[in-house]
């Protein structure tokens, strides 16, 4: 009994990761000046990051229901007895209750639908969790759990260069108490329950990116572990960071680095690091 594994482009799946193991990704959808955009699709980062330079209006919103139970179609017409659907935390995104009215119009016996909780690769670990499970031949209630369980593992804390984009976007959360604060620090923020809140106020970049370190090993603990480091337009800042991860963490098993995607980046904004450490890795 084939299953198969979908997700949404928030995932920033490792390059090639998602055609080899046959991941299905439903783009969500950004806005500029008007103009729809499909995440990963028709806008990247580069175009994001140009725009958000000249200050330009940018609001993102989720996969339509129409959209996800086209996907979830595809993947039963192409043999799969069964979907797991790994989607964007359902307290930042509505594209997990999206899913859900999909799962109910497609069958839900047949879709099952995991809210990871996260984004970026705290979504991505549990996507490869699930498409790892699935590969191996595990039925979709057991691929599901293999999701759930390493969604729930997962600690993601990241450091952006100003709050204004994630107060634009209505995603700010607990983090609103740093507004006042704002200019004066660079904060650190991480992902708790699904949503974004404050983890420390530091004073520089360059301290705030070495407590970014810091704070990772201290998730990592001391076994095996997975991490990815992401950032928007500042790659070579990422790779810094990952090097340094290389040399603390004695027994890491992967160490992915990707710039985030124009969803996510449009809330975080240019100069954006984040860290997602998988204590006991996959």
């Amino acid at each position: 009994m084939p299953v198969a594994v979908a997700t949404d482009s928030t995932a920033y799946l490792p390059q090639g990761f998602a055609d080899h193991h046959h991941v299905h990704v439903v783009p969500l959808h950004v806005n500029l000046d008007g103009s729809d955009r499909l995440d990963g699709v028709d806008l990247g980062p580069g175009e994001l990051t140009a725009v958000m330079a000249r200050r330009r209006p940018v609001s993102t919103s989720m996969a339509t229901p129409a959209e996800l139970a086209a996907a979830y179609r595809n993947a039963l017409g192409n043999g799969a007895d069964a979907v797991v659907a790994v989607h964007i935390s359902g307290e930042l995104s509505g594209t997990v209750e999206a899913a859900r009215t999909a799962a109910a119009e497609v069958g839900s016996d047949v879709v099952h639908v995991v809210d990871s909780r996260s984004t970026a690769m705290g979504l991505g670990f549990a996507v490869l969790a699930a498409a790892r499970a699935a590969a191996s031949g595990a039925d979709a209630r057991t691929v599901a759990g293999m999701a759930g369980d390493v969604a729930t593992r997962t600690r993601a804390v990241f450091c952006l260069e100003t709050l204004e984009w994630l107060r634009r976007g209505g995603r700010i959360g607990g983090a609103r108490a740093l507004l006042g604060s704002a200019l004066a620090i660079k904060p650190l923020l991480h992902v708790e329950d699904g949503r974004i809140v404050p983890l420390e106020k530091v004073r520089t970049t360059s301290r705030a990116a070495a407590r970014l370190v810091d704070r990772a090993v201290e998730a990592a603990g001391d076994g095996p572990v997975a991490v990815a480091v992401h950032h928007l337009a500042a790659g070579e800042r990422a790779e810094q960071i990952a090097e340094k991860l290389r040399s603390r963490l004695p027994h890491l098993r992967e160490c992915h680095v990707s710039e985030v995607g124009a969803v996510v980046g449009a809330h975080l904004g240019p100069g954006a690091l984040a860290v997602v450490v998988l204590p006991g890795g996959l």
